[in-house]
């Protein structure tokens, strides 16, 4: 039976979110508003955005019952998913944010045609793949929603995955990446002081940490070590494992797009350090928090649900009998929420641009004004929820393997066409193509592999992905012809950082 307590806690979470849309929409007056919030974020807004954009519902739900699953190994996890918010202001923001304030840019898209000097083939390539990517990895995004629902209001997971969906596309919609970055300013920090004050009732209702590492040590070896022999995270599979969180969700098109609203670029000194240390923090809490699950288990103080995803209820649960009191579930709730959403709306807004701007203003209809591109964009916000909601319906057996599906895919994708059309000259048009071409297909292919099991990979499938792309983006590049040197100079190309 639904409490009406909880009921109430998340239906005022949900109105407030919705009313900071209506807000929002008052602050768009034209498509620069809409996708980049007029290019005005300042330190802490940004800051924010670039945590709520990685943390997600792998965050809470997922990285607790990857860490109940497979214990210790998996804790490289919580240092490589943090450092990619550095590794993409450092290695992308700090070149690509002058550009696209002075050339206008509203997606990474307008940097590729203007690198590559491509304006068609390399814009749709690039936005069609950003589409599927963020597709995949919204779906992750919008089971962890489903979860939580279940959890809290005892609703079928269909209906809990429409109730969720129409909630964060109402506020995106409206608002915009104004409405996106305000409301995950809140969620943020609704997120901080939930998994700080809580995590630790839930190990300490585990018997604290040295009770969790013996429980653990009896269960299995395994858990206690920082890789296995054999299996998942061999070292080799740790090493793919970590390049794949920090670089593959530093180009994940709903994070990158993030430094292009930046208002200033004295920002991206402190930013990395603070979202890594906040972040950080927080996946730390939430992994250890795994961890307690398997003593509660073991011990029978919780039982899981019996569904094929069940580890990913582990720190729901935990909670519930650390803290048994209805209105705290309610409060909880609001906290996966924030978290869960925090990345659902900047995704969707993602795909919205990309379908509006890229494809259909630059690619279809450059004579469309304004005001259509935004109305085209706010369609497909909407169309994005109703597909991904259907993709949904059938989650894989960890929430985790869905995000790192997408992540690995983004990584393979995107990786090497941006980090060559930054600092390797000799990077052209068709090597970007290949590359990127290459790098979506192989990628799926050996996901497709894994997730079949037709065959065991000692490494994640996204690592043979980004081989074949960087072998082809060598290939073509040096196959054809370069590009010319004043595009080089006016994209800052070369082997630097800081531009002067």
């Amino acid at each position: 039976m639904i409490d009406p307590v909880d009921a109430a806690i998340v239906a005022l979470y949900f109105v407030g979110l919705v009313g900071i849309g209506i807000w929002a929409s008052k602050k768009i007056h034209s498509m620069s508003d809409y996708v980049v919030a007029g290019r005005s974020l300042g330190f802490w807004l940004f800051t924010m955005l670039m945590v709520g954009s990685v943390c997600s519902g792998m965050s809470l739900l997922g990285v607790s019952g990857l860490g109940f699953n497979f214990g210790w190994p998996t804790i490289w996890e919580q240092i490589f998913v943090p450092l990619s918010v550095a590794f993409c202001i450092i290695f992308f923001g700090v070149k690509i944010h002058g550009l696209a304030k002075k050339n206008g840019y509203l997606t990474v898209q307008d940097y590729f045609v203007h690198r590559y000097n491509s304006p068609k083939a390399l814009r749709s390539l690039s936005a069609l793949s950003g589409i599927v990517v963020s597709m995949i990895y919204l779906a992750g995004q919008y089971t962890a929603v489903s979860i939580v629902l279940m959890w809290i209001f005892g609703l079928p997971h269909w209906i809990a995955l429409l109730l969720g969906a129409f909630i964060v596309t109402i506020y995106t919609v409206i608002g915009g990446l104004y409405a996106v970055t305000w409301t995950t300013l809140i969620q943020g920090l609704i997120l901080i002081v939930g998994v700080v004050v809580m995590a630790p009732l839930v190990i300490m209702k585990a018997g604290g940490f040295t009770h969790i590492n013996d429980v653990m040590a009896a269960t299995s070896p395994d858990l206690m070590q920082p890789w296995v022999a054999a299996g998942l995270f061999t070292p080799a599979y740790v090493v793919s494992f970590s390049l794949l969180l920090m670089v593959g969700l530093a180009c994940a098109p709903h994070v990158i797009n993030n430094i292009l609203a930046v208002k200033d670029a004295r920002y991206f000194g402190w930013a990395p350090l603070i979202a890594f240390l906040i972040y950080g923090a927080v996946m730390f809490l939430l992994k250890f928090g795994g961890f307690a699950g398997i003593v509660l288990v073991q011990e029978g103080i919780i039982t899981l649900p019996q569904v094929k995803n069940a580890g990913d209820f582990v720190f729901i649960y935990g909670i519930q009998s650390a803290i048994p009191n209805i209105i705290v579930w309610g409060l909880f709730a609001v906290v996966i929420l924030a978290a869960v959403m925090s990345t659902t709306d900047r995704l969707m807004l993602t795909i919205g641009t990309y379908f509006s701007w890229d494809i259909y203003r630059n690619v279809f209809r450059p004579e469309a004004s304004d005001a259509q591109v935004l109305v085209v964009s706010r369609i497909a916000v909407a169309a994005t929820a109703i597909i991904t909601v259907a993709l949904a319906l059938d989650p894989p057996a960890m929430l985790v393997w869905l995000i790192w599906a997408g992540i690995g895919i983004m990584f393979a994708t995107f990786a090497v066409p941006l980090l060559a059309g930054l600092y390797w000259r000799r990077a052209t048009r068709e090597g970007a193509l290949a590359a990127m071409a290459l790098g979506l297909v192989s990628s799926c292919i050996f996901g497709g592999i894994t997730y079949f099991k037709i065959a065991p990979l000692p490494v994640h499938f996204s690592l043979y992905g980004v081989v074949i792309a960087v072998v082809a983006m060598i290939v073509a590049s040096l196959a054809t012809r370069p590009v010319e040197g004043t595009i080089l100079d006016e994209t800052h190309t070369g082997w630097y950082i800081k531009v002067k």
